[in-house]
């Protein structure tokens, strides 16, 4: 991985090349003042999908935040394609753990949410749009169904089809499936990967936050693992299994085992 640097006032700022979303040094103070991370440095690649773990109360919720400037870091930097993001951007898209959906409007209609603020899109463009990232979604023919007459499974897709109709370079995804049953959850982790890499779509890279490790050694290339008190980055592993992955793979326990190592760190982490 090659890095160039960029001069930004006095201070200087290296970037990996060809990276696509990489974070420098981020921190994140509570208004309480307690801090909840430190020092956070990520990155990821084109066509590659991202998944963070961590022992719950390190912050993964609130770091995916930051990566999209919904919440401002209170130090560092976040940069997408080698520019510095400083607000909210339609080029970074957030699919909520919980499934956020408007029940008084056709799962059309919440998919053109995303593009009401859009310039120079016109209403007929926005429903173009939208019907087909419904259709790549797999919700062809339930264009003007309301949530309340679909299932769990079906409305995720509504809020997934809303993320991609922006257009946007990364994801980020909030443990998308955990408010699933488990059958839906294996269905739909089964056709993420392929989802959000479809040459139809916009998307460069995807980062994942997720307690359930199968899912994350099912569909990530790396995983950042984040633990103590402020937390850190306290490992990176990168998956080198074919796809698809099997849960039988022996490699796949030993990836396992390492995770679950390090998230039951008890020692103090410097």
């Amino acid at each position: 991985m090659n890095s160039h640097t960029i001069t930004k006032g006095p201070s200087e700022v290296q970037l990996t090349q060809g990276s696509v979303l990489q974070c420098q040094d981020l921190s994140y103070r509570y208004p309480n003042g307690k801090l909840v991370f430190k020092d956070i440095n990520l990155l990821t690649f084109e066509d590659e999908l991202v998944a963070i773990v961590g022992p719950t109360g390190t912050g993964k919720s609130t770091l995916l935040r930051c990566l999209g400037l919904l919440l401002r870091p209170t130090t560092g930097h976040v940069y997408l394609n080698g520019r510095e993001v400083t607000h909210p951007s339609s080029k970074i898209a957030l699919v909520h753990q919980s499934i956020a959906t408007f029940p008084w409007m056709t799962a059309l209609d919440n998919v053109k949410l995303a593009l009401k603020c859009k310039k120079g899109i016109s209403d007929k463009e926005a429903t173009e749009i939208s019907e087909r990232m419904l259709e790549l979604c797999g919700l062809k023919g339930h264009e003007e169904d309301y949530p309340k007459e679909m299932s769990g499974g079906m409305r995720q897709r509504i809020t997934i089809a809303r993320a991609l109709a922006a257009s946007p370079a990364v994801i980020l995804m909030d443990e998308p499936f955990v408010h699933l049953d488990e059958f839906t959850a294996n269905s739909l982790r089964k056709e993420i990967y392929d989802l959000v890499f479809n040459p139809e779509t916009s998307l460069k890279s995807a980062v994942l936050v997720s307690h359930n490790l199968t899912e994350v050694i099912e569909l990530a290339d790396r995983v950042y693992v984040m633990n103590g008190s402020p937390a850190k980055i306290v490992d990176v592993v990168k998956i080198e299994l074919a796809r698809p992955r099997s849960p039988r793979d022996p490699m796949f326990y030993e990836y396992a085992d390492r995770l679950y190592a390090k998230l039951n760190m008890k020692e103090a982490i410097p």
